[in-house]
């Protein structure tokens, strides 16, 4: 993954979401309870993820 870091965080549902380089179309497949890998339509590379309830897990981890 190359390019610009896009970070979008909704504080009110507690979502994380990081992209890496421009928009493409993409599709996203949860990995994990509230976790989504974001994978490019055509090559299937990985461009970005996903987190659910991020402040929550976030706690638990640390």
């Amino acid at each position: 993954m190359k390019g610009k870091m896009n970070i979008y965080y909704d504080e009110e549902g507690d979502y994380l979401e990081i992209f890496v380089g421009k928009p493409r179309p993409n599709y996203g497949e949860e990995v994990s309870k509230g976790v989504t890998l974001f994978k490019d339509e055509k090559t299937e590379e990985v461009i970005g993820i996903g987190i659910l309830s991020f402040k929550k897990k976030n706690k638990k981890a640390g």
